[in-house]
C-alpha cells in the first residue's frame, strides 16, 4: 500500500464514495453552537431525525454573556441574545443532542470544551459550525469548519461531501526562546510566508518545536491554521496526546483504552509518505509577534516598526497596507513598541486556556493595569481551575476584570464589543476591519504579550519585564 501521511491514513479511514470528483466522508464528531440555528430548520423542514445523536454536540459559546449568568437565560437583558441562547436550548432539547448550555457546570467555546472533556480523540473526522474547529486537529484528528447546509446535512447522514484537499507539511524546529508562546510561532509563520501559505490544503505541523509544545500550545498553533488559509491543521498523536487525554469524561477506560492507544500509535506519518508541499521554519531566533494591520499576514516583531507601502512591489498588496494604515491610524515607519491602547482581552478559542491564564497572571502580578482589561476563560471548568489556583485573585489585585465564559470580545456577538475606534491589545485570532466593535482596531498578541501591554498601556516587549 506504500508510506502513508497522517491525513491520508485518516481520510482514506472515513472514505463512503466519490462521484466527480467529490468524497463522501463520514463524520465521527459534530459540534454546533447558537449559530446553527438553520440545520435544525433543515431538518423539520424535510422531517428528517439526526442519524446519531450520540455524536453530534451543542455549545453555547459564541452568544453567552461574559459580565454575568445570574438569572440564566432569563436574565440576558438583549432579547435578540437571549433568544438565540433561548433557541438553543430548544432545539438541542428536542432532538436530544447533548448540548454543553448555559446552566452546564462544563459549558464553554467548542473549540475548547471538547479536548478538555475528550470528546476530541485522534483518529477522527471532526466537523464544527465554526472555522477554528481545525483546533481539534492538535489530537491528530481532520478537524474543520462547516456551513449551516453541511450542518444539517451532516446531522442527518452524519456524512458530508468535501472534495479531497492537497497535503503540506510545515517543519517547524527550534527551541522557543524566553518571552516566546505558541502564539508567537503561527503568527511568525504567517509573517513569513503570507495568509496565503495554506490555500486549501491539509496542513500537518511536525519537526522538534512541535514535538516539545505541550497540548494546549498544540491547540493554538492548529486553531489559527485558518489564518494561514489552510482547510484544516493536525499534529501527529504521541505521548503527550495521551496523557493529556487519559482519564477525561468521554475517554475509553480500561480495555477500550488500550485498544485505542494502539490504533492511535499507527496514525503518525509513515517514514517515506510523501507531501504535495512542505515548508520550514527554525523559531531559535522568534520573537514577540504584533499585528499592525487589518489580516494576520500584517505582522512584525515587537521590535520592529510599521511597514512602508513603498516597501511593497504588489500594487494590490500596496493598496491594502495603505487602506489598513489609514483603518489602524498608524503612519510608516513607527515603532510598534510603545503603540498606545485602549483595552485589553485575553480569551477565545485560540488562548484562553489554564496555560495561557497562568502566563497572563504572571505578568499581571509585575503592575497595574492602565487600561480596561478582561479575562474571559474558555470553560467553566477552566474558570473553577483557574480560582482554585488563585488566578483570579492576581487578575483582580492587578485591576483586571475577570469574566465568564465565552467568545466575548472575539465575535463580538455577545454584546461585548470596543467602544468605537478604540485600540485593543487581543489574544484572539482575527484582526479584521470592525471585528472588535465599530471601527476598533485589534492587534494580535500573545497572553503575555496582552498582559504587559496592560500594566503598561501601550503595546510592550514583554521580556522587558523579566
Amino acid at each position: 500500500m506504500g508510506a502513508k501521511t497522517l491525513f491520508e491514513k485518516i481520510w482514506d479511514s472515513h472514505f463512503v464514495t466519490e462521484i466527480d470528483g467529490e468524497h463522501l466522508v463520514y463524520v465521527a464528531r459534530l459540534f454546533i453552537h447558537e449559530g446553527s440555528r438553520h440545520s435544525f430548520s433543515m431538518l423539520r423542514d424535510s422531517n428528517i431525525k439526526p442519524y446519531r445523536i450520540e455524536q453530534i454536540i451543542g455549545f453555547a459559546d459564541h452568544y453567552m454573556p461574559t459580565e454575568t449568568t445570574v438569572g440564566g437565560v432569563n436574565g440576558v437583558k438583549d432579547p435578540e441574545i437571549r433568544g438565540m441562547l433561548e433557541l438553543m436550548e430548544k432545539n438541542t432539547s428536542e432532538f436530544g443532542i447533548r448540548y454543553f448550555g448555559f446552566q452546564d457546570p462544563d459549558q464553554g467555546i467548542l473549540h475548547v470544551t471538547p479536548p478538555e472533556q475528550g470528546i476530541s480523540q485522534p483518529g477522527m473526522v471532526i466537523c464544527g459550525a465554526d472555522s477554528h474547529t481545525s483546533t481539534h486537529g492538535a489530537f491528530g484528528s481532520l478537524a474543520f469548519g462547516i456551513g449551516a447546509s453541511e450542518a444539517g446535512h451532516i446531522m442527518a447522514t452524519q456524512c458530508i461531501w468535501q472534495q479531497r484537499p492537497s497535503t503540506l507539511r510545515i517543519n517547524i524546529d527550534g527551541s522557543l526562546p524566553f518571552g516566546v508562546y505558541a502564539k508567537d510561532i503561527i503568527l511568525g509563520l504567517i509573517a513569513k510566508f503570507g495568509v496565503g501559505l495554506g490555500v486549501g490544503t491539509a496542513i500537518e505541523f511536525s519537526g522538534s518545536c512541535i514535538n516539545n509544545l505541550s497540548m494546549e500550545e498544540r491547540m493554538t498553533v492548529c486553531n489559527m491554521t485558518i489564518e494561514a488559509a489552510g482547510r484544516m491543521g493536525m499534529i501527529a498523536p504521541d505521548n503527550t496526546t495521551y496523557e493529556y487525554m487519559e482519564g477525561r469524561p468521554y475517554i475509553p477506560k480500561g480495555t477500550l483504552w488500550d485498544n485505542a492507544i494502539d490504533y492511535w500509535r499507527t496514525l503518525p506519518t509513515d517514514n517515506g509518505a510523501i507531501f504535495d508541499d512542505e515548508k520550514d521554519l527554525n523559531i531559535d531566533d522568534l520573537v514577540p509577534m504584533v499585528t499592525w494591520g487589518t489580516n494576520p499576514g500584517m505582522v512584525v516583531p515587537i521590535t520592529g516598526s510599521v511597514p512602508s507601502p513603498d516597501e511593497v512591489y504588489d500594487e494590490n498588496q500596496r493598496n491594502e497596507y495603505i487602506k489598513a494604515l489609514d483603518y489602524m491610524d498608524l503612519k510608516p515607519d513607527m515603532g510598534i513598541e510603545g503603540i498606545k491602547i485602549d483595552r485589553v482581552f485575553i480569551g477565545s478559542c485560540t488562548n484562553s486556556r489554564i496555560e495561557d491564564l497562568r502566563v497572563a497572571a504572571e505578568v499581571a502580578a509585575k503592575g497595574q493595569a492602565q487600561v480596561q482589561t478582561w479575562v474571559v476563560p474558555g470553560s467553566k471548568s477552566i474558570k473553577r481551575q483557574a480560582e482554585k489556583e488563585g488566578l483570579d485573585k492576581i487578575f483582580l489585585k492587578a485591576g483586571f476584570q475577570w469574566r465568564e465564559p465565552g467568545c466575548s470580545l472575539c465575535t463580538a456577538l455577545n454584546g461585548d464589543l470596543l467602544n468605537d475606534g478604540e485600540r485593543c491589545a487581543s489574544t484572539s485570532n482575527r484582526n479584521f476591519v470592525g471585528r472588535q466593535g465599530p471601527n476598533g482596531k485589534t492587534h494580535l498578541v500573545s497572553p503575555a504579550m496582552a498582559a504587559a501591554a496592560a500594566i503598561k498601556g501601550s503595546l510592550t516587549d514583554v521580556r522587558k519585564l523579566g
